[in-house]
């Protein structure tokens, strides 16, 4: 026989009827009514966002000091007047980049715009600038937009400078 709606109930024990306190000196709960005695927590004098005269947290924590965006993303820049030092018809990407000391150890690289560029370059790069992009294939190269490292999500809290590619 299936089961129905209306024969659904709690398991037997699961459920315990909440005490009623404060209903005269005959059973648990009476006279005081679980508060003690006396004191402040016995009156109804205390508000519920008390915090035992510690500093409330509406006062420690400090305020207007601005937001820091714990996702930015951040870039290592090179401009296109640094470009022109590799030979024509060559591939820039980050590891070439850095083995000339171009561009920090680690973390993302954005190619910008400043200078020109005359070489036919393929340049890898994780982001470039509008100008960037458009300086090289005037030039007769390639802009090749490599994939972030942490894929199509958003970036790890706090230094994804810190990854390696």
């Amino acid at each position: 026989m299936p089961i129905k709606l209306h024969d659904l109930k709690p398991a037997p024990g699961s459920k315990r009827a909440r005490r009623r306190v404060g209903r005269g000196i005959g059973g648990k709960g009476g006279k005081t009514a679980g508060r003690g005695s006396k004191g402040q927590g016995a009156r109804g004098s205390v508000k519920p966002n008390f915090e035992g005269g510690q500093t409330p947290i509406a006062r420690r924590t400090p305020k207007a000091k601005g937001f820091k965006n714990p996702f930015r993303v951040e870039y290592a820049v090179i401009n296109l007047d640094a470009l022109e030092a590799y030979e024509a018809n060559t591939t820039v990407d980050p590891d070439t980049l850095r083995a000339r000391g171009l561009v920090a150890k680690r973390g993302l690289v954005k190619v910008l715009g400043r200078g020109e560029i005359t070489k036919s370059l393929t340049v890898r790069a994780h982001a470039f600038s509008e100008a960037a992009r458009q300086a090289i294939e005037t030039a007769g190269g390639h802009a090749e937009v490599l994939p972030a490292p942490w894929g199509d999500r958003r970036p790890p809290a706090r230094g994804n400078a810190l990854t390696n590619r």
